[in-house]
């Protein structure tokens, strides 16, 4: 928490998302999108770190020998939200990105660290109408071609279930950290 840190974005309304967040490679907030250089707080996104696009791109190839058709990307942008265990995102698309990376279905790499979600995702934003899934520490999960533009959520964070090793070596605040990889 703190400048350059996490923050809680929000809305000119005043209005924040039940989550906070932090970026790098690009600034993003659901105000401006990707178009602010600096974020509310005047600072600038730090660039990804390396050690991640490498881990990014192994799940990609990874998931490619199961499926050829998944596209291959070079992530510059990371967004990390955390949410505690009352945290919560409306059902949304993730379509902010250049419309050349949307039109070719450029994976988001979705990464999950700490307590589980009910994960929801569907056609619309309809939360009755959606699927769910539970989404565990240390579940990848890959939205490509026409899954990309999938409306998807997170409708609760289960408290007290991540591992315990993770919570003695890292010291995770309860709740969840979700790595979210893309590129613009």
């Amino acid at each position: 928490m703190g400048p350059g840190g996490f923050y809680q974005p929000g809305f000119n309304s005043g209005a924040k998302l039940n989550l906070h967040m932090m970026c790098f490679g690009r600034n993003w907030d659901p105000q401006t999108k990707y178009a602010a250089r600096y974020r509310c707080d005047g600072y600038q996104a730090p660039p990804v770190p390396e050690k991640l696009v490498s881990l990014v791109k192994t799940s990609i190839k990874d998931s490619q020998a199961h499926d050829d058709k998944i596209p291959s990307m070079h992530p510059d942008i990371y967004i990390v939200n955390f949410y505690t265990t009352t945290g919560r995102l409306g059902m949304h698309q993730d379509r902010n990105e250049s419309s050349n990376s949307l039109r070719k279905g450029l994976p988001i790499v979705s990464i999950s660290v700490g307590d589980s979600a009910r994960f929801s995702y569907g056609h619309n934003r309809d939360v009755r109408k959606a699927n769910e899934v539970l989404l565990e520490s240390c579940d990848i999960l890959i939205f490509e071609g026409k899954s990309r533009n999938s409306y998807h959520g997170v409708k609760a964070i289960i408290p007290n279930s991540a591992p315990l090793p993770l919570l003695q070596q890292s010291k995770l605040k309860p709740g969840r950290l979700n790595l979210t990889f893309r590129q613009f």
